[in-house]
């Protein structure tokens, strides 16, 4: 006759059909072909972030310097970005995404930059908010000024 099969003697088994089917998947780097066991090379602490190399290529220019009004802006919308001049010489840029709900904002007049959804505006100089029902400024983005052209860094 038989022995009755208890709980415990199907849980030592299954641990024991686990453990090998573990084993059996196992194997350390530099075993095989190194297809696919081989471990990541390892970074160099040393070495700048991609995004910083001075080599890359420079981003297309956005505008010309000339094409953003003193104490106006303009909206870029592809870029989702607003630059704008409050002063000579000073430029600004940025999110051309509404703080109150996700709206473009559409242009810049009057010295503030206006959404058209629900009548946020902002101010040119630092996107504070100037009126309706925007909770925050607009965020800033990184520009560069140089040569006469405005690029996002």
């Amino acid at each position: 006759m038989h022995a009755p099969t208890t709980r415990r003697t199907v849980l030592a088994a299954a641990a024991t059909t686990a453990a090998v089917l573990a084993a059996a998947g196992c194997t350390q780097y530099g075993e095989g072909d190194g297809a696919d066991n081989e471990p990541p090379p390892a970074k160099d602490p040393a070495a700048p972030p991609a995004a910083t190399n001075p080599s890359g290529p420079k981003p297309a220019p956005l505008a010309a310097t000339s094409d953003i009004p003193v104490g106006g802006g303009k909206v870029f919308k592809d870029e989702k970005v607003v630059v704008t001049q409050p002063e000579p010489g000073s430029f600004k840029a940025f999110s051309a995404t509404c703080t109150h709900q996700g709206c473009s904002v559409a242009d810049v007049s009057g010295g503030t930059i206006n959404c058209p959804c629900h009548g946020s505006k902002y101010r040119v100089a630092d996107a504070s908010v100037a009126g309706g029902p925007a909770p925050r400024p607009l965020p800033p983005r990184a520009i560069t000024v140089e040569n006469g052209s405005i690029r996002l860094s």
